[in-house]
Order: C-alpha cells, then sequence, then structure tokens
C-alpha cells in the first residue's frame, strides 16, 4: 500500500497546486489565462490519452477471458441478470433523488441567472438533434469491431466480446485454451502497463484542474453558489444511499473497498473522467477480492449502464432549467420524463458531455427551452467533477456485490 499513498498524496498536492497556478494566472494574468489553459491543458489531455489508449483492448481481452472461463451459460446469465437488477434499481433511485431533491430546494427559483443566448451551447444543440431509438440501437451493435475499437465504444466492444467469449466457451477445450491464454497473457500485460500510466496522473490531475481554475476564476462560484450547493448536497444523499446499501451487502469491508478505490475515486474527481479509472479500476476491485470473471464482466457493462452521478444529474438539471424559465411541470410529466431519461440515457456513455446531450433531448421533449443548457454551462464542469466521482463509486459497489452474491468475494483480498 505504500506506493498506492505515495500517488494518492501526489495527486493530491498537483490538485492544490493546480487551483494556485490556476488563480494566480486568472488574478495576475487574466489576460493570458486562455492561451496558458490551452497549453496546459495539455497535461490532462495527455494523461486521458495514454488511459483511453489501453480501454478498448483491456476490455475486449479480459471480458472474453472472463466469458470463456466461466463455460457455463447459465452462470452468465445469473450474473447479467443480477448486474441488470442492481443497474436498473439504483439508475431510478439516483433519478428519484434528483428529481425529488429539485423540487424540494428548488434552486432554479431561487438562483438569479441572466437568460443567455444559445450560442454558447450550438455545438450541444446540434449533437441532440434526431436523438432516436434508431441512433441508441446503433451505438450498441457495432458495424464492425475494428470501428468500435477505432473510437473506443465500449458498449459495443462489450456486446462483440460477450458473442465471442460464449462462443469460445463452447468451442471445446482443444480449441479454445490457447486462445484463451493468449487473451490472458495480453490482459496482465496490459494492466501492467495501467502502473506505469497512474504514475502520469498528477500531471494530468495538475492541467485539468490550473486550465479551469485560470480560464473562470474563483468569482464563478459566487454567481451559481445556490445550484452547487443544492447539486453537492443531492450528490452527499445519493452517496449516502449508495454506502448504505454498500455495508448492508459488504459489512465492515465497505471500508477496505473504499481505501482501495480512494485513487481512482479522486482521479475521476480532478479529471472530470470515469473513464480515465476504468484500468486503475479493474485492478483494484481483483486485489480487493472480486472474483476477475464477474470484475471483467460487470465493469464495462456498468460504464454503460450503470452511471449514478450522471442519472441524477439529468433530472436535477433538467427540472433546474424549467424552473429558471418558469415552467411548472405536473408530478405526471416529471415521472414520465424519470421513465424517459431511465431509457434513453443507456448505452450513450462513450458520447463526449453525454449528460448534456440527453438533457438537451429530454428538454425539447417537455417543452423546456433546449437552448437553456447554456445557462448551466459554466459551471457543468465543476458538477462533472462529482457526477464522475459516484459513476466510480456505483459501478465498484456493484461489481463488489454481485461478486458477493456469488460467493465469489475473496475475504483476503484477490490476486490479479
Amino acid at each position: 500500500m505504500k506506493g498506492q499513498n505515495k500517488l494518492f498524496i501526489a495527486i493530491i498536492i498537483a490538485l492544490v497546486i493546480g487551483v494556485g497556478i490556476g488563480g494566480i494566472v486568472h488574478t495576475q494574468a487574466p489576460e493570458s489565462a486562455e492561451s496558458f489553459s490551452k497549453n496546459i491543458k495539455l497535461l490532462g489531455t495527455v494523461f486521458i490519452r495514454l488511459v483511453q489508449m489501453i480501454i478498448a483492448p483491456l476490455v475486449f481481452t479480459t471480458l472474453v477471458v472472463g466469458i470463456a472461463k466461466m463455460s457455463d451459460i447459465k452462470m452468465i446469465g445469473r450474473v447479467g441478470t443480477k448486474a441488470m437488477l442492481w443497474f436498473i434499481s439504483a439508475s431510478l433511485i439516483s433519478l428519484f433523488i434528483g428529481l425529488m431533491l429539485v423540487n424540494w430546494l428548488e434552486p432554479g427559483h431561487v438562483t438569479k441567472l441572466p437568460i443567455q443566448d444559445a450560442a454558447s451551447a450550438e455545438e450541444l444543440l446540434k449533437t441532440s438533434k434526431g436523438f432516436s431509438m434508431e441512433d441508441f440501437v446503433k451505438h450498441i451493435i457495432p458495424k464492425s469491431i475494428f470501428e468500435a475499437f477505432a473510437t473506443n465504444e465500449v458498449l459495443q466492444i462489450v456486446v462483440f466480446s460477450i458473442m465471442f467469449g460464449i462462443a469460445l466457451a463452447n468451442l471445446g477445450e482443444e480449441y479454445s485454451q490457447p486462445v484463451i491464454k493468449l487473451f490472458d497473457i495480453i490482459a496482465h500485460g496490459i494492466l501492467k502497463m495501467v502502473g506505469y500510466i497512474m504514475w502520469f496522473a498528477p500531471l494530468g490531475v495538475l492541467g485539468a484542474i490550473a486550465a479551469v481554475v485560470a480560464t473562470n476564476g474563483f468569482e464563478i462560484f459566487k454567481v451559481y453558489a445556490i445550484y452547487l450547493r443544492d447539486f453537492f448536497f443531492a450528490l452527499g444523499v445519493l452517496w449516502l444511499v449508495l454506502l448504505l446499501v454498500g455495508y448492508l451487502i459488504l459489512g465492515n469491508r465497505l471500508f477496505e473497498l473504499l481505501k482501495r478505490i480512494k485513487e481512482p475515486l479522486l482521479i475521476a474527481f480532478s479529471t472530470t473522467s470515469s473513464e480515465a479509472v476504468f484500468p486503475k479500476l479493474v485492478e483494484e476491485l481483483e486485489r480487493f477480492g472480486c472474483n476477475n470473471r464477474v470484475v471483467s464482466f460487470i465493469l464495462p457493462l456498468g460504464y454503460s449502464f450503470n452511471l449514478d452521478g450522471s442519472m441524477m444529474y439529468m433530472t436535477f438539471a433538467s427540472i433546474f432549467i424549467a424552473q429558471i424559465y418558469g415552467i411548472e411541470m405536473t408530478v405526471g410529466q416529471q415521472i414520465t420524463m424519470l421513465l424517459v431519461l431511465m431509457l434513453t440515457s443507456k448505452g450513450i456513455a462513450g458520447v463526449p458531455r453525454a449528460s448534456l446531450v440527453i438533457i438537451v433531448a429530454t428538454c425539447s421533449m417537455f417543452g423546456i427551452p433546449p437552448e437553456g443548457i447554456a445557462l448551466i454551462l459554466p459551471i457543468d464542469h465543476f458538477c462533472d467533477m462529482g457526477r464522475s466521482m459516484t459513476n466510480v463509486l456505483g459501478n465498484a459497489l456493484a461489481t463488489s456485490a454481485v461478486s458477493k452474491w456469488e460467493g465469489q468475494l475473496e475475504n483476503h483480498g484477490g490476486n490479479l
């Protein structure tokens, strides 16, 4: 754990230095803030791209090996069913918490924001147009596995990997064993790379946070104080619910799990990318004692279907925009919105700023001005920090819970 603690401390220090540098640039040299942000942000870009580079091969090899080793179709079905039940329940709870708290706290009625023009949200408005069931299906089923690899479409890779893994499992050991062994070696090689890449995380964190603070400064927190306060309070409630459920299932081992995933949580918070910690999360969950077959099966699915922080934000932000414009929605309309979000949000995790794209599409559907997204864009980065960290926690709990239900959670901590 000494090496891990060093990395954790290095990330904390980088976070503080990043805030400090960004603050100095914003106050002392505001005219060069834009160019400074553009350049220092490259540190974060390099780190995230290093991680993205290994996500597709890691998902593919670990998932194929995990399913092929299960060899029992009933077990695959059982684990998949338990995972989907968790995902659906967690998503509904997250959406409901967002809906309940935004109605109770009413940040849109209290916050006095000027109605901005839609110029800043133009790109998002274009992206969301034409969102349909056809797009949903296309996003799930790959046209080409090579295209899915090239664009890091995790859900499409998952679909192909599951089918390929099941095919290998039914092929007979004589043919399947050499392929499984090869993929197993590749997966372990990639996990070894994770250790090297993670030492670049502090620089990535420093770059990402310094760029945001240099551009926005600290004044933005005054303008959006109520919105941020209410959103992070809602996130706190969601964390409380998730940790309570986690404690009921895992008992005191929940605290060991939190200790294990503290780095992934911190990296996700600092870089606003839950994707950036996927490889590290695989490693830590296996070390926690989760069965590697269960981890390699559930975690990639969770990244598409179990984004608890993003789900809560969707109802919260949609109703907030409605409140700003003075649009009153009935309980029936709000419950319909919740169910629509439940369906449309699944499987688009690979889309950049996926939560905002879904919010724009949902607003259009319910007669809320979609250009209202421009109101929350200035502060979205800071909300995304909380969302990403919550997504990581939700997926870690889901994987650990299913491992426990399957009776495959080692008490002493597992091996890679």
